[in-house]
């Protein structure tokens, strides 16, 4: 299983403010939507093309346009913070949606929703922020591998060793694309030094008297 850490100045940057305990909701969710981006563009690199000549107002030109739609896939209910950004990049995507709720005993996910559009023939993208047991991200590629995709790749904000040990044992043909791979999951399997519940962040749902 390939892991890309996406190093570049401006990835790296962004994450900084990501981390940063007092960066506010509004702040944090237009923070996510340009790492990732960033991120969406390293995991495509490799999408196929064909070659199209264009007019331009003086003469043909060479040039090339995409040969395979995309297909994205966000993890409820972060997940989400990154659509957008594939949304405005790309010319032809097809959205599912796979829900996945964490025990806070077990660290277990289960699925209570899955709806996932036609994925033969599109190059499909999962989105997790956070890979840290990294079991929501294999429960959700086995659910996009049976919908017909051929060659998934998960783009996450962060991940912890474990979450990438799970992937590379379950998933070891599935590219996995992050901003940062941390040192190691805390007691309560969160990834450390993190940057706390990535939900909770987004949408300003944190305890604050935790």
């Amino acid at each position: 299983m390939p892991l890309h850490v996406v190093q570049h100045p401006l990835a790296q940057h962004i994450l900084r403010s990501l981390r940063d305990k007092e960066t506010p909701p509004d702040q944090y969710r237009h923070l996510t939507r340009d790492l990732s981006t960033i991120l969406i563009l390293e995991a495509t690199r490799d999408l196929r093309t064909v070659p199209t000549p264009v007019q331009t107002p003086l003469e043909e030109a060479p040039g090339v346009r995409l040969a395979q739609g995309i297909a994205v896939v966000p993890v409820l209910r972060a997940g989400l913070s990154m659509l957008e950004a594939s949304l405005a990049i790309f010319p032809d995507v097809a959205v599912g949606y796979i829900g996945l709720e964490r025990s806070e005993d077990t660290a277990i996910a289960h699925s209570y929703y899955c709806k996932l559009p036609q994925l033969r023939e599109r190059f499909t993208i999962c989105f997790d922020p956070m890979l840290a047991t990294g079991g929501s991200a294999s429960q959700a590629l086995h659910l996009v591998k049976a919908a017909g995709a051929i060659d998934p790749v998960m783009v996450c904000v962060i991940a912890a060793p474990e979450g990438v040990a799970r992937l590379e044992n379950d998933h070891p043909d599935v590219p996995v694309y992050v901003a940062a791979l941390d040192r190691e999951l805390n007691e309560k399997k969160y990834i450390l030094p993190g940057l706390g519940d990535f939900g909770d962040r987004l949408y300003g749902t944190m305890n604050l008297g935790a």
